[in-house]
C-alpha cells in the first residue's frame, strides 16, 4: 500500500493507494479481507471506526442462529430446496437466493475450520433445529454469542495473515469518478488524531467493500449495540441504489442491556407487567386481551420461536399480539413495561400459570427440558441457565429484579442493492453483510449470518478475477475527486468555526425518535408523510447548525448528516409503499383508520408494490423510486462436461 501526504487548502491529508479498501470490522467485512488475501489479493486494508465495535462482536440472543443447508440426519435437503425457502420469503431475487444456498456449506465449513465451535456428535454430524420461517431444521448455533465467535475467529485470521488494519478511521464519504458510475475511493477521519488539519485520510482504491452493518443509529427503540451506527447514507450520496428499505425486523428486547428476548426467555413463560412512569399502578396488561391463562401462556411461549413481530401472527390470540400490546402500553399509554421472571403470569380471573395444566405444546416442551417448575426463573434455569448468567454479567439479576423491555429495531432486511457477486450498481462497490439489502420480507432466522459470509466470499472472488491491480496514479485520481473532497472539507471548516454551537445529541435524538415513531412496527400514513417532510427540512438546515470543537465531534457531525439522509430515504420509501397501496407485512402494521389493531389488512403480495422490489436512488437532492420485478431461481444445466467447458468463462 502506497502512501503520501498532500495539502488541500488548510488540511494536510494522508493519501493511500491500494487495490481494495474494506470498510468495517464485522464478520462479513473480515471474511472479505481474509478471502481476498487467500485468493492472492494482498494490497488491501481494513479501515474501521472501532475495532470490536460492530454488531457481529456485540450482539446475540439466547441461542444465536446460523442458517445453512442441512448436513445430518434422515430429512432430505438440497441447494434448490434451500434457495426456494429463501425465495419464498418474497421480494428476494431467486439468483441471489441460489447463491446463498449454494455457498452456505462452504462458508459454514470455513468457519468450522477457523475454530468456531458449532456442536456435532460423536460421528461428526452437525444437527439442526427449526428457526422462524424455516421448514427444514437448517439452523445451528454456537451459543448466545455465535456472531461474536465468528468475529473472533475471523479477526484472528486477519491478524495471522498480517492484513493491515487502520483502527479509529471513520469513513465519511465514498468518492466517484467524473462519470459517477463507479466508486474510486473514500474519505475518512482518523479520530485518534488531535489536530483537525491532520485528521483526514484519503483512499485511492480500485475497489471498496462496505461492511458497516445496518442503519442502527436511526432508531431510538433499538437492540443494536450502542457501538453500531451504520453508514448507508454515504453510499446513497455517492449514487448507490437501495432496495426493500421498507423492510426491517422488530422484536421484544431488553433496553438497559440491549439483547433479544427470544427463545428460552419466552419459553420459560415470564410475567409481563407494566407500571406508570413514577413506578406505581403495576398491572399484568396482557390480561386485557387474552381470555384465559392457557391462551396467554401459549402466546408467550410461542414468542420464543416466533420472536420477530409478524402481523400474520396476530389473529386467534397469536404470539404477535404481545408485541402490539407492549408497543401500545409504552407509546400510547406512556407506561414502562417489564418481564418478571420471579412470578408466574396470571389471567384476568386471577388464575396463575401452571405447567401441569398448560397447553399440550407448552407442556411437552417444558417436560422434555425437565422444566416443569413452579416459577419462570426456575424453568429458565433448567432450559438455558447461561441465559441467566448473561444478564448477571451485565449487572442484572433475573431472579430478583424486573427486566425493562420494548419492541425494538433488530435487523434491516433492506439496504443497498447488489448483484449475484454482491456488487452495487455503483461499480467496484461491494456492500456485504446487513448493509446489503438482499433478504426480502420474511427471512429464516440466522440467514443473515450466512448471507454475510457467502456474499463477502463471492465479492472477494469477483475482485480477485476481475478487479486486480492498482487504481490510477494519485494525480489522476485527485483530478477526478478533488471537488468532492473539497466540498467535504468545506463542511469541516464551517463546523470547526462553529465550535460546539449546538448540542449534536439533540439532533441525533430527534432523528431516532422520529424514525421509531413513524417507521417502527406501527405505521400511520399521515404521520409518515409528516415525518418525511420534517426529515427533508432537517437536511436543509442541519449543515448550518452542526459544530465541533474536537476531531471526534467533527466525526459526529458527518455521522449526523449521514443518519439524516438515511432516515429521510427510508421514510420516503415507506411512504411510497403505502401511497401505492402496500399493506401490513413483514414486521410492521399499517394503520387503516380503525382502532382495531388486532385485525390488520394483511399483504397477500397480489399488488405490484407488494410483489415487486422497490428500489430507491438519491440524485441531485431528489429521491427516485422504481419497481424491479423479482428474478426467479435460475434453471441450471448442471451436465458436468458442459460446466467444465464453460468454467473459464464464469466471470
Amino acid at each position: 500500500m502506497e502512501s503520501e501526504k498532500l495539502n488541500f487548502d488548510d488540511f494536510l491529508v494522508t493519501v493511500y493507494r491500494l487495490n481494495t479498501l474494506v470498510i468495517g470490522s464485522g464478520a462479513a467485512a473480515l471474511n472479505a479481507a481474509v478471502s481476498l488475501d487467500s485468493l492472492g489479493v494482498k494490497d488491501i486494508v481494513v479501515a474501521t471506526e472501532r475495532w470490536k465495535g460492530g454488531t457481529s462482536n456485540n450482539a446475540g440472543s439466547d441461542k444465536q442462529t446460523y442458517y445453512k443447508l442441512s448436513l445430518s440426519g434422515k430429512q432430505p435437503d438440497s441447494v434448490v430446496d434451500m434457495a426456494r425457502d429463501l425465495f419464498s420469503g418474497k421480494c428476494m431475487h431467486g439468483d441471489i437466493a441460489l447463491c446463498e444456498a449454494q455457498g452456505s456449506v462452504r462458508s459454514f465449513m470455513r468457519l468450522v475450520e477457523l475454530g468456531v465451535e458449532f456442536p456435532y456428535d460423536i460421528y461428526g454430524s452437525y444437527p439442526g433445529y427449526k428457526t422462524d420461517h424455516d421448514p427444514r431444521s437448517r439452523a445451528t448455533s454456537a451459543g448466545p454469542f455465535t456472531s461474536h465467535r465468528m468475529f473472533e475467529a475471523l479477526a484472528g485470521e486477519v491478524k495471522r495473515r498480517k492484513i493491515k488494519i487502520l483502527n479509529h478511521h471513520h469513513c465519511i464519504a465514498l468518492l466517484t469518478g467524473s462519470s459517477k458510475t463507479r466508486v474510486s475511493g473514500a474519505l475518512a477521519i482518523n479520530t485518534s488524531e488531535k489536530d483537525f488539519r491532520k485528521a483526514f485520510v484519503l483512499f485511492n482504491s480500485q475497489n471498496v467493500v462496505l461492511g458497516t452493518g445496518g442503519p442502527a443509529g436511526i432508531y431510538e427503540s433499538s437492540v443494536y449495540p450502542h457501538s453500531q451506527s451504520g453508514s448507508t447514507g454515504m453510499a446513497f450520496l455517492a449514487g448507490a441504489s437501495g432496495q426493500n428499505l421498507t423492510e426491517s425486523q422488530f422484536g421484544i428486547a431488553s433496553t438497559k442491556f440491549r439483547w433479544n428476548l427470544s427463545g428460552s426467555y419466552q419459553q420459560a413463560i415470564p410475567r409481563y407487567i407494566s407500571r406508570d412512569r413514577n413506578g406505581g399502578s403495576q398491572r399484568e396488561f396482557l390480561n386485557d386481551h387474552f381470555p384465559d391463562i392457557k391462551s396467554l401462556a401459549k402466546a408467550i411461549f410461542l414468542k420464543g420461536y416466533q420472536w420477530p413481530f409478524d402481523p400474520r401472527k396476530i389473529n386467534d390470540f397469536g404470539s404477535s399480539c404481545i408485541d402490539v400490546l407492549v408497543h401500545r402500553e409504552i407509546n400510547s399509554l406512556n407506561r414502562d413495561v417489564f418481564l418478571d421472571f420471579t412470578k408466574n403470569p396470571s389471567d384476568r380471573k386471577g388464575v396463575s400459570f401452571s405447567a401441569e395444566d398448560a397447553d399440550p405444546v407448552v407442556k411437552e416442551y417444558l417436560s422434555n427440558c425437565g422444566a416443569l417448575k413452579n416459577s419462570p426463573i426456575r424453568r429458565l434455569k433448567e432450559i438455558n441457565s447461561p441465559a441467566i448468567d448473561l444478564y448477571l454479567s451485565h449487572g442484572i439479576d433475573l431472579s430478583s429484579e424486573l427486566l425493562q423491555i420494548a419492541v425494538c429495531a433488530q435487523h434491516n432486511n433492506g439496504g443497498l442493492k447488489g448483484n449475484i457477486w454482491w456488487e452495487s450498481d455503483l461499480k467496484h462497490l461491494f456492500p456485504v453483510g446487513e448493509v446489503n439489502g438482499s433478504h426480502g420480507v420474511y427471512r429464516p432466522g440466522g440467514s443473515a449470518l450466512n448471507s454475510g459470509q457467502v456474499g463477502s466470499s463471492r465479492a472477494a472472488l469477483y475482485i480477485s478475477r476481475k478487479y486486480q491491480g492498482l487504481p490510477d496514479l494519485n494525480d489522476e485520481f485527485l483530478q477526478e475527486v478533488e471537488s468532492q473532497v473539497k466540498s467535504r472539507l468545506e463542511y469541516a471548516g464551517r463546523w470547526i468555526k462553529n465550535g460546539t454551537k449546538h448540542d449534536l445529541k439533540k439532533y441525533f435524538s430527534v432523528i431516532r425518535k422520529r424514525m421509531s415513531a413513524a417507521g417502527g412496527i406501527l405505521r400511520n400514513p399521515e404521520k409518515i408523510r409528516e415525518a418525511a417532510g420534517q426529515a427533508s427540512d432537517m437536511m436543509k438546515y442541519l449543515p448550518e447548525l452542526a459544530g465541533a470543537s474536537s476531531v471526534r465531534e467533527l466525526s459526529q457531525c458527518y455521522r449526523l448528516m449521514d443518519h439524516c439522509l438515511t432516515h429521510l430515504i427510508y421514510l420516503k420509501a415507506i411512504d411510497h409503499y403505502i401511497e401505492n397501496g402496500g399493506r401490513s407485512r413483514g414486521s410492521y402494521l399499517i394503520e387503516n383508520g380503525t382502532d382495531n389493531l388486532m385485525n390488520p389488512d394483511i399483504c397477500d403480495f397480489g399488488r405490484d408494490v407488494e410483489k415487486d422490489i422497490i428500489e430507491a436512488r438519491y440524485s441531485d437532492g431528489e429521491i427516485h423510486f422504481r419497481m424491479e420485478s423479482v428474478r426467479d431461481i435460475p434453471e441450471q444445466d448442471l451436465w458436468f462436461e458442459k460446466v467444465w467447458k464453460e468454467y473459464p468463462e464464469v466471470f
